[in-house]
C-alpha cells in the first residue's frame, strides 16, 4: 500500500495540485489547505478542516479504510498534538486505527506505538523548526517505509519500522 501525505498548505494551489497528481493508492491533506471544500483539486484527495479552514463542509476527521487498513486522519489542534500524542492516541485506540495521520505543528515526524503508526507530514507551505517544506510517503507491506520528501520530491529523512 503507498500513501501520500500532505499538511498545511495554506492556500497553496500549485503545490496540492502537484502533490496529489503523484502515483499512490490514497492522498490525504490532514488540514489547513484554506481552500474551498468544492475546489476540482481536492476532488481525489482525503481532506479534514484544519483551524485556518473556514469552510465548515470539511469533517473535523475522518476514518478511512484502504488495503485493509484503517486510517484516521485529523489536523491534531483539537488533539493538542503541540502538546503530546496521547489524546491522539486514544482516539486511535477507541476507533481501531492503524495509521493516524495529522498536522497542525508544521514539522514532521513518524512514529509507530502499540503498533499503531503515527504520522505527520510536515508543512507543505510553511514548515517551521528550520526545517524544508514537506510531504510524505507511506509505503506499508512487510515493513512500513515513510520517507520526507521536499517540494523537489527529493527525500530529506525516511523511517523504517519493522513491524512486529
Amino acid at each position: 500500500m503507498k500513501l501520500i501525505v500532505m499538511s498545511d498548505s495554506h492556500g497553496d494551489q500549485e503545490t496540492v495540485t502537484t502533490v496529489s497528481s503523484l502515483p499512490a493508492d490514497a492522498i490525504f491533506h490532514c488540514g489547513d489547505s484554506e481552500l474551498p471544500f468544492d475546489d476540482p483539486i481536492l476532488r481525489n484527495i482525503h481532506i479534514v478542516r484544519g483551524n485556518c479552514d473556514f469552510d465548515v463542509r470539511f469533517p473535523s476527521s475522518l476514518l478511512v479504510e484502504v488495503h485493509e487498513k484503517s486510517i484516521l486522519a485529523v489536523h491534531g489542534h483539537e488533539h493538542d498534538v503541540n502538546r503530546s500524542l496521547m489524546s491522539l492516541y486514544y482516539s486511535a485506540k477507541e476507533m481501531g486505527a492503524d495509521i493516524v495521520l495529522f498536522g497542525h505543528s508544521h514539522l514532521y515526524g513518524a512514529e509507530l506505538k502499540d503498533g499503531i503508526l503515527f504520522l505527520n507530514p510536515g508543512s507543505t507551505k510553511l514548515p517551521r523548526g528550520g526545517k524544508e517544506a514537506t510531504y510524505a510517503v507511506v509505503e506499508w507491506d512487510e515493513t512500513v517505509n515513510v520517507m520526507f520528501k521536499n517540494m523537489a520530491h527529493e527525500t530529506i529523512d525516511s523511517i523504517e519500522i519493522k513491524k512486529f
